[in-house]
C-alpha cells in the first residue's frame, strides 16, 4: 500500500493517559513528525521559574522568536514543580497565542505530522489544514497516577502526584480557553484497559482505513 503524502493525525487527551506513548509508537510506525505541544507549554513554565520575569508575555514573545522545536525537545521539563506551574500557565490565552503560533509554522512546514496536546482536534487542526484522523487519549485516575509517578522515578509521594493530576485535568477542561475536549471524529482510546500494541494496533487500523479509503478514489 502506497504511503500518503499528506496524513495529519491529532493526539488529545488527559493528563499521563498515555497519548505521548502512543505518539511517539504511531509516528515512528508511518514515519511522521511528532510535535508534543505539552513539551512547548513546559518550556514555557520552565522559562519563566528559572528567570522570574516581571512580564511573561513579552518575555516569552523574546524568547520566542528564534527557539527551534528541537531545542525545546532536548530540554528537560518533567518534573512536578513544571506540572504544576504548566496547569496554570495554560489558561493564559496570550501565551496559549504564543506557543499556537509556533505549531502553526511547524505544522505548515510538514505535510506528514502528528500533533499530541489537549486542544489539537479542536482548536489547533480544526480546520486548514484540519487533522485526517483525531485519537482522544482517557485513563483511569489510579493507573495514570501510577505512571506518572514511575516516570518521575518516584520522586514524589504517589498520593501528591494523583492530586496533581486530577487538578490538572479539572483545569484543563474547565478553562476558558480551548479546554480539553473530545470532538465528536475523534477515536477513543482507553489506555488503561489497552497493552502498548493493542493501543498501536487500534490506531494502526483506522490510519490505514483511511489510506484504503483515499486509495479507491
Amino acid at each position: 500500500m502506497a504511503r500518503l503524502k499528506k496524513l495529519i493525525i491529532a493526539c488529545d487527551g488527559e493528563s499521563a493517559s498515555g497519548k505521548s506513548t502512543a505518539a511517539k509508537l504511531i509516528s515512528k510506525k508511518y514515519g511522521l513528525l511528532l510535535v508534543n505541544s505539552g513539551l512547548i507549554y513546559r518550556y514555557c513554565s520552565k522559562l519563566i521559574i528559572n528567570e522570574k520575569p516581571k512580564q511573561i508575555i513579552p518575555f516569552l514573545r523574546k524568547k520566542f522568536k528564534k527557539v527551534s522545536y528541537k531545542k525545546i525537545e532536548n530540554e528537560k521539563l518533567h518534573s512536578e514543580k513544571i506540572s504544576n506551574h504548566v496547569a496554570i500557565l495554560a489558561k493564559n490565552k496570550k501565551v496559549r497565542e504564543i506557543v499556537n503560533k509556533l505549531q502553526m509554522k511547524i505544522i505548515k512546514k510538514n505535510k506528514r505530522i502528528c500533533v499530541e496536546g489537549r486542544d489539537i482536534a479542536s482548536k489547533i487542526l480544526a480546520k486548514r489544514p484540519k487533522y485526517d484522523v483525531a485519537f482522544y487519549f482517557k485513563c483511569n485516575l489510579n493507573v495514570a497516577a501510577y505512571r506518572r509517578w514511575r516516570d518521575l522515578k518516584k520522586k514524589s509521594p504517589l498520593n501528591e502526584v494523583k492530586k496533581s493530576l486530577k487538578k490538572r485535568t479539572n483545569l484543563d477542561k474547565g478553562r476558558k480557553n480551548s479546554p480539553l475536549t473530545k470532538v465528536k471524529d475523534a477515536i477513543l482510546i482507553q489506555t488503561d484497559k489497552l497493552s502498548k500494541k493493542q493501543v498501536l494496533i487500534k490506531m494502526s487500523k483506522s490510519i490505514d482505513d483511511l489510506k484504503n479509503k483515499k486509495s479507491n478514489f
